[in-house]
């Protein structure tokens, strides 16, 4: 993937994320200000993880051994969005380690049909899997780790 400086002011543009999942804007996203509020960036970032996940494993993945568990997250706000509207979360693998994974984020807005390449906010994601009952770091699972190794080659 390309990094965040390769973009015009170090903003990664859309073609930099091999994974895309479109999400509908809802009336109550928007806050008393007139664009979405910060936390439905993070209910994006979690359901195009998750939902991800659960595409390119093939699997439930909460039914597996081990969970992945919010460690962290961020957020950079770049340009508003507000409702009605679409947007788009890429997704890419910015590292994975034994215990681990860090996603880089990237939302991007429809201009009608068009995806705006431009960023409206960047985010950084970090599930730490551990096992399901004693909540202690574990391995990646394997059917992860597969999916993972296809998103860091730029596939699906």
């Amino acid at each position: 993937m390309q990094s965040a400086e390769d973009g015009p002011g170090g903003e990664p543009a859309a073609s930099a994320f091999p994974v895309h999942r479109r999400f509908t804007t809802r009336w109550a996203d928007n806050d008393v200000y007139g664009h979405l509020n910060n936390v439905v960036y993070y209910e994006f970032f979690d359901s195009a993880v998750n939902g991800w996940l659960i595409d390119a494993t093939g699997v439930d993945i909460r039914d597996l051994p081990a969970i992945g568990v919010v460690a962290e997250t961020s957020c950079r706000y770049l340009r508003q969005i507000s409702f009605p509207g679409d947007v788009s979360v890429g997704l890419a693998l910015a590292r994975l380690g034994t215990s681990s994974v860090v996603y880089q984020l990237g939302v991007f807005a429809y201009d009608g049909s068009e995806l705006d390449p431009r960023p409206r906010a960047v985010g950084r994601f970090v599930h730490v899997y551990v096992d399901a009952l004693t909540r202690r770091p574990v391995p990646v699972p394997e059917p992860v780790r597969s999916a993972l190794a296809a998103l860091e080659q730029g596939h699906q």
